[in-house]
């Protein structure tokens, strides 16, 4: 194995990092024992060489799920292709691997050729205007594609906006079925599919994941081992795609596209019936839903009575019929939803989203209490999985992620290994964490004049070349203001200025300048070099108390007999913490600081456990010494 992982190195111009020699053989060794394994792997290891050689070594197929479209763009463009070429001699068959995505990646030639039914079910040509020349030209990509025998996938498709795609593809509701469909043997997806059967390494995403194995919905063709990059976001991942919601006005266009499908009543039937939910859930406070009012729970038997009525008023088997296919489908798929949240489980959790009219009116959600539980008795009982991340280990140890993963502490003697093979970087001699153990401990009416002034100064220090994350956009906008009106020889930038590649494009672009936002840029956004050498966090990033979800599994671990704030909101802002402070070191050569300033990271009794979840960088509080770091930074 060693010979194959220096051949690709060599091929993609690395060199050997003893690292990713020693996760290559410790995932090589998982899969053999079928043995669960997690591995840290630090920025700058190669961790995607380190498991995809061991894959496609492994005599069974294995695949390998990420959580972001431009890691998986990495694995299949490059990391694999450069593999294969340097080895593919030494591996059974030359190596054969294939992507696969959910079916509205992928674009529908019926909805192409045949037309998208509007809200009554119509099928109609094309939207009007501007929306319609892009529709065009969508359509003439998505037929060279069909007859180059190419993929049809969005990530390949010319410049477009959500609106547009959904007027050349389909859910998985919405499909006709290959064996319904007149152009089902020119599928894309289905051709993905049948790609997919031919490999030894499948390349997919978290959710895709997540809904075969855990939803239990056929997706991905039989497979030995499970390798999950970026999995410490695998539990909101896995949440995200078992999370439903539901509105009066989804409703109503469920009933009004079935309405000319069906002989009787059932659609009026089933619009009354959203009337009566728009009433309940706007009789209801926002928030979580802990006892489900009498009004609302009627209600919600409503929706589901009539939607199931519905469901059988049309015809048992629809045929090739798209608008038929597409309203019965989303009258299924009410009748789902109204039916989970009726039922009241205990396994979930059913709260109220305040929203205005003009985005549909309030929206009932419900999610899964945990994923733990799904997870291992649906993906870890019968699969091998490998988890890696450059942060998995929470508090000094890796406990925390394996339970929320679904594996029991390794002290109850779980067959699973963590290991951390380190980073290639000094970050003792890299970076500096400091933390501004003066300022006042954060409140709710966001940053002081004391935290404004701090940040204007760490700034200027730095001469630009900040990424400053923030816990909400009104505390980024407002750091965002402050700094142009001190700083005005300096460009700052704020989230919501542009689109965020824009913004991206302009910070790499100038070292005199500052990008502020929020969740978005704390994971993936990759800045090496002088861009950025200085990285603020407002406050520990804790989720909101009024969160519903993080709320409820928090008071779930109590009730439990745990610690439901270590083990929900600390391990949460331990994530975030270790992602958003990985933003600073990204090559061997960088150097900078990362200021967080709430002091309650050295001054309250859970802040020992946050720190151990950061690089090993070198610490003060003294705001004079890292002023004259930064300074010399800047200086050259």
């Amino acid at each position: 194995m060693r010979e194959v992982l220096a051949a690709a190195v060599e091929q993609l111009g690395g060199e050997e990092r003893p690292g990713q020699v020693a996760m290559a053989e410790a995932v090589a060794a998982a899969m053999e024992d079928k043995r669960h394994l997690l591995v840290q792997a630090g920025t700058g290891t190669g961790k995607s060489l380190g498991y995809l050689v061991p894959a496609l070594l492994h005599r069974d197929r294995v695949v390998v799920a990420t959580a972001t479209l431009a890691l998986q763009h990495q694995l299949v463009e490059r990391d694999i292709p450069a593999l294969l070429e340097a080895a593919g001699d030494q591996l059974e068959g030359g190596g054969t691997f294939a992507v696969l995505k959910g079916r509205s990646n992928y674009a529908c030639l019926h909805r192409v050729r045949e037309g998208v039914p509007d809200d009554q079910g119509a099928l109609v040509e094309l939207p009007e205007g501007s929306l319609g020349a892009e529709v065009v030209a969508l359509r003439e990509w998505i037929e060279e594609e069909a007859q180059d025998n190419g993929t049809g996938e969005r990530d390949h498709a010319p410049r477009h906006t959500d609106r547009v795609w959904r007027q050349v593809s389909v859910s998985h509701r919405e499909c006709l079925g290959a064996s319904k469909c007149p152009y089902g043997a020119e599928c894309f997806a289905e051709r993905a599919k049948e790609r997919a059967y031919r490999s030894q390494l499948i390349v997919t995403n978290h959710s895709l994941l997540a809904i075969d194995a855990i939803e239990g919905v056929p997706m991905i063709p039989e497979y030995d081992v499970a390798v999950i990059d970026e999995a410490h976001e695998l539990v909101s991942r896995v949440t995200q795609a078992a999370t439903d919601e539901l509105s009066a006005p989804e409703i109503d266009r469920a009933a009004r596209r079935s309405q000319r499908h069906i002989e009787g009543n059932e659609a009026d039937d089933l619009a009354d019936a959203g009337e009566v939910l728009r009433d309940a859930i706007d009789d209801c406070r926002p928030g979580r839903i802990d006892v489900m009012p009498q009004q609302l729970g009627d209600a919600l038997a409503v929706v589901r009575d009539a939607a199931r009525a519905l469901v059988s008023a049309f015809p048992r088997d629809t045929g090739d019929d798209a608008g038929t296919t597409q309203a019965k489908g989303w009258a299924q798929e009410l009748f789902t939803i109204a039916g989970r949240m009726a039922a009241g489980s205990d396994k979930d959790v059913l709260w109220m989203n305040e929203r205005e009219r003009n985005r549909g009116g309030n929206q009932l959600c419900v999610a899964p209490l945990e994923v733990a539980g799904p997870m291992r008795e649906r993906l870890l009982a019968d699969k091998t999985a490998v988890f890696t991340s450059a942060t998995l280990k929470l508090g000094g140890d890796f406990d925390a992620v394996a339970t929320s993963l679904g594996l029991a502490p390794a002290d109850r003697g779980e067959k699973w290994e963590g290991l951390d093979v380190g980073s290639p970087f000094d970050y003792g001699q890299q970076a500096i964490l400091y933390v501004a153990r003066h300022l006042p401990a954060p409140g709710r009416d966001g940053l002081t004049q004391a935290h404004l002034d701090e940040i204007t100064e760490l700034v200027d220090a730095a001469d630009g070349r900040t990424l400053g994350l923030f816990s909400s956009r009104r505390a980024a906008e407002a750091a965002a203001e402050h700094v142009r009106e001190a700083l005005p020889h300096l460009t700052t930038l704020a989230q919501g200025d542009a689109q965020l590649p824009e913004l991206a494009r302009q910070f790499v672009g100038d070292p005199h300048t500052n990008l502020f936002g929020t969740l978005s840029l704390w994971q993936g956004l990759d800045v090496p070099g002088e861009t950025c050498q200085l990285v603020i966090i407002d406050r520990i990033p804790f989720p909101r108390p009024d969160d519903p979800l993080m709320s409820a599994r928090q008071r779930a671990a109590d009730q439990a007999g745990g610690n439901g704030f270590m083990q929900v909101a600390a391990t949460h802002a331990a994530l975030l913490l270790a992602q958003g402070s990985g933003r600073l070191i990204r090559t061997m050569t960088d150097r900078g600081v990362v200021a967080i300033l709430d002091p309650r990271l050295v001054t309250a009794r859970y802040g020992s456990f946050l720190r151990a979840s950061l690089p090993p960088m070198w610490q003060t509080d003294d705001p004079a010494v890292v002023r004259k770091a930064l300074a010399r930074l800047a200086g050259g």
